[in-house]
């Protein structure tokens, strides 16, 4: 998949470096850019958006492009069922083809408990009005017959989940953007802030390698990088890098129209449609909590391995490209939304440990709702980073 760029944007003239701002959003991807969108569709103006790269080029460029309501925690189902809205009317509303593909997820289950969590959360699922439920193994067996059911006890299906292509929805956010007076700025890295002296410390400006932007609020999306945005600000983001990697196989002899984003919920490996070939995924052997996303040599024996355990029809596909990036992880794999109490008027939307993608059109209306002063479809207050100190944590189950 190609990074969108803008260089060639009839706007580009707007993206020189400003002196102040009324809000500062740090980070290009699918939620600093939706972000951008909702506060300018709001009447905010003066708003820039800074990208160390260009828009895209980080996780969500990296991201299998999954899109599913499929989770344990109602804040994240009200999150993903809202970004799947947006995500279907995406065309439609800014004129952008996103490939989105809408066969459903299936999650495999080998264990009673797993069974009888997921049964749990589609019993949830179900109360928020989504069409989730469990399958037998003869059902998953019928739904996905790639797939070997040996050791199988259930499986968890939502026809309405899908995926789409990441790049094409910052592309179509950064646009619509740019069209209501967004300033972009590429190739700008934060390198710190500066705040006022006064009891309640509020943030005053961004300090980039470009020049500093005056500014009374900024929001940090910067996504595995946050944590150190976050140190820079004096603002504690607990927000560590994990990096995943994604195969891309050479077309396939058969017909994949209809197959599901398919996951081994054990195991995390999982492979849906790619155009005419496959795309697959799965964690490395020991995980690599770093800031390195280069592929590692080791991982298609991995990948093969659980191709062979579980999908081992699929086993003769051939390797056409890949590439790794950096999942965004919490302590309890939920996402951070909220304000600093450290810092006000820094606001924050990252952690979302690896389901960012699928969240971000969502968010991006729930960030500027609060930074305006309104009122968000959903009670976001759970995610404030506030919960560690508080109430503890909130443990996202259906995490790939």
């Amino acid at each position: 998949m190609e990074t969108p760029t803008t260089s060639n944007s009839p706007h580009s003239a707007a993206d020189s470096m400003p002196e102040s701002a009324s809000v500062v959003i740090i980070g290009a991807g699918v939620m600093g850019a939706a972000i951008a969108y909702h506060l300018a569709e709001r009447g905010v103006e003066d708003i820039v958006l800074v990208e160390r790269d260009t828009p895209g080029s980080g996780s969500t460029s990296k991201a299998a492009g999954g899109v599913r309501c499929q989770f344990s925690d109602e804040v994240n189902i009200a999150l993903a069922a809202r970004g799947l809205e947006v995500l279907r009317n995406f065309e439609a509303d800014f004129g952008v083809d996103i490939d989105l593909v809408s066969n459903g997820y299936l999650f495999l289950l080998d264990s009673n408990e797993s069974a009888d969590a997921f049964a749990a959360n589609v019993a949830l699922q179900q109360r928020m009005g989504l069409v989730s439920r469990m399958l037998t193994v003869a059902e998953v067996a019928e739904l996905a017959p790639f797939v070997d059911t040996e050791g199988l006890v259930a499986g968890a299906f939502n026809p309405g989940d899908g995926h789409c292509t990441p790049e094409a929805v910052v592309s179509g956010y950064i646009t619509a953007a740019r069209e209501r007076g967004v300033r972009v700025l590429k190739n700008c890295e934060v390198t710190g802030f500066e705040a006022d002296d006064g009891p309640s410390r509020r943030v005053t400006s961004v300090i980039t390698d470009r020049g500093t932007i005056s500014c009374s609020q900024v929001v940090c999306a910067a996504g595995a990088w946050s944590g150190l945005i976050g140190q820079l600000a004096g603002v504690d983001l607990p927000v560590k890098p994990l990096r995943r990697e994604i195969m891309v196989s050479e077309p396939v002899d058969f017909d994949t129209s209809g197959m599901p984003f398919t996951i081994d919920f054990s195991t995390s490996y999982y492979v849906h449609p790619e155009g005419s070939g496959l795309l697959f995924g799965c964690p490395d052997e020991v995980d690599d909590w770093s800031f390195n996303d280069k592929r590692d040599p080791n991982w298609l024996s991995t990948l093969a391995e659980h191709i062979a355990a579980r999908t081992p029809a699929l086993g003769e596909v051939e390797a056409k490209h890949g590439w790794a990036g950096l999942y965004e992880m919490t302590p309890d794999h939920n996402a951070l939304i909220g304000e600093a109490e450290e810092l006000s008027g820094f606001f924050y939307a990252c952690g979302f440990s690896g389901h960012g993608f699928l969240m971000g059109p969502a968010v991006g209306e729930v960030l500027a709702d609060l930074i305006t002063g309104g009122e968000p479809f959903v009670d976001v207050s759970p995610m404030d980073k506030r919960r560690f100190a508080t109430t503890g944590l909130r443990k996202e189950l259906n995490v790939v």
